[in-house]
C-alpha cells in the first residue's frame, strides 16, 4: 500500500497504463507541455511524446470528436476537459455521437474512450468552474458516468473506465484532489463501473452521496454517533450511470430510513432520481421520509467565500438533517 492523494492517485494510475498499452493516447488543452491544469499529465509529453500525448486547442467538441474517430480506428483515448463547466459545447458530440454509437451500429461498434473532467466547487471558482453536470449526461443512455471520490476508487474506475468498450464520463472533483487521501495498493486491480460501495456500516439511517458530499456525509455521521448515539450508514454511489439500486435499495430496507445528499442544484439533480428509485421501490419499508439535500437553485456558484458556503451543503447542515431524520 502507498498513500496518495487522490490526483496522484489518478497520475499514476493513468502512467501505467499508457506504460502497458501503446495504444492509450491522451488529449485535451494542456495536457501536454504544462501537464494539465492540475498536474494529472505532468511529465506525460516527456516520457510518451507528442504522439500520444496531445495539446488540443480550444474547442471541446473538437477534443470528444477527435477521441470518437481515434476509439473508432483502434486507439483508446483519454481526453481531458480542462474544467467539466467546458464540455457543453461537446454535448452534441457526447450525446448524438458517443452514447449512440453502438445502438445505431447495432451493436457492430463499441466506442472505447473515456473523458476526463475536474467538477464540482468548494475552490473559490464561481461561475465557470464550479458546476455541476452529473445530472445532464446520467440522463443519456449508452454513456457511462463515474464519480469516484477516494484515490483507490479513482485508480481502480479509470483501469475500468479504459477497459470499457463503451463511452465513459469520468468526473473528478477538483475539492477531493489534493484535500482527500488514503491507501491504493501496489499491485494493478480495478474496481467495478457501476457498483456502490458501503464506505461506513450503521443501523439507525442511510445517506447516499458521492464526490465531496461522501466526505462530509462521513464526518456528519461520525459526529451523529459520538453526540447523539444514532447509527447511521453512508452508502457512495459511485456510478452516476448505471445506478447500483440494489446496494442502495439493500441499505435503505435494513435502517428504514434515507436520505440523499448531493452538491448540484437540488431540483433534478441526480439525487432525485435516487429518492424516486427509494420511493418507488422501498416505500414500505421506511420509517420516515425521504430527505433530499442538494445545493440551491441558483443559475451559479458565487465567488465569494459566504455565496460559496451558502451553495455547498456542509457537514453542519447535513448533521442537522441527520439529526431531523432520525427524530422523525
Amino acid at each position: 500500500m502507498a498513500e496518495k492523494n487522490v490526483v496522484t492517485a489518478i497520475h499514476d494510475a493513468l502512467h501505467d497504463e499508457m506504460a502497458a498499452d501503446e495504444r492509450i493516447v491522451v488529449l485535451g488543452q494542456d495536457v501536454g507541455a504544462r501537464g494539465g491544469v492540475f498536474r494529472v499529465t505532468q511529465g506525460f509529453l516527456e516520457e510518451f511524446g507528442e504522439g500520444r500525448v496531445i495539446d488540443a486547442p480550444l474547442a471541446e467538441s473538437l477534443i470528444v470528436g477527435v477521441a470518437i474517430g481515434m476509439a473508432l480506428h483502434g486507439l483508446l483515448p483519454v481526453a481531458e476537459i480542462e474544467f467539466a463547466d467546458f464540455i457543453h459545447p461537446a454535448f452534441d458530440q457526447l450525446v448524438s455521437e458517443a452514447a449512440r454509437m453502438r445502438y445505431r451500429t447495432n451493436g457492430d461498434l463499441g466506442l472505447p474512450m473515456v473523458v476526463r473532467c475536474p467538477w464540482g466547487g468548494g475552490i473559490h471558482g464561481a461561475l465557470y468552474h464550479s458546476q455541476s453536470i452529473e445530472a445532464f449526461y446520467g440522463h443519456v443512455p449508452g454513456l457511462k458516468v463515474v464519480v469516484p471520490s477516494t484515490p483507490r476508487d479513482a485508480v481502480g474506475m479509470l483501469r475500468s473506465a479504459i477497459r470499457d468498450p463503451d463511452p465513459v464520463l469520468f468526473l473528478e472533483h477538483k475539492k477531493t484532489y489534493r484535500s482527500i487521501k488514503g491507501d491504493v495498493p501496489d499491485e494493478p486491480f480495478t474496481v467495478p463501473i457501476g457498483k456502490a460501495d458501503l464506505k461506513r456500516e450503521g443501523t439507525d439511517l442511510t445517506v447516499v452521496a458521492y464526490g465531496l458530499m461522501l466526505h462530509l456525509c462521513l464526518e456528519a455521521a461520525q459526529r451523529l454517533e459520538q453526540e447523539a448515539g444514532v447509527s447511521a450508514e453512508v452508502v457512495d454511489v459511485r456510478t452516476i450511470a448505471p445506478l447500483d439500486a440494489e446496494t442502495i435499495l439493500a441499505s435503505v430496507r435494513k435502517t428504514g430510513k434515507a436520505m440523499v445528499v448531493y452538491e448540484d442544484n437540488r431540483t433534478y439533480g441526480a439525487g432525485a432520481e435516487i429518492a424516486a428509485t427509494i420511493a418507488e421501490e422501498a416505500m414500505f419499508d421506511l420509517d420516515g421520509p425521504i430527505v433530499r439535500m442538494g445545493g440551491p437553485d441558483v443559475p451559479a456558484m458565487g465567488f465569494a467565500a459566504g455565496l460559496e458556503h451558502a451553495y455547498i451543503p456542509d457537514t453542519d447542515r447535513i448533521l442537522e438533517r441527520m439529526l431531523e431524520l432520525a427524530r422523525f
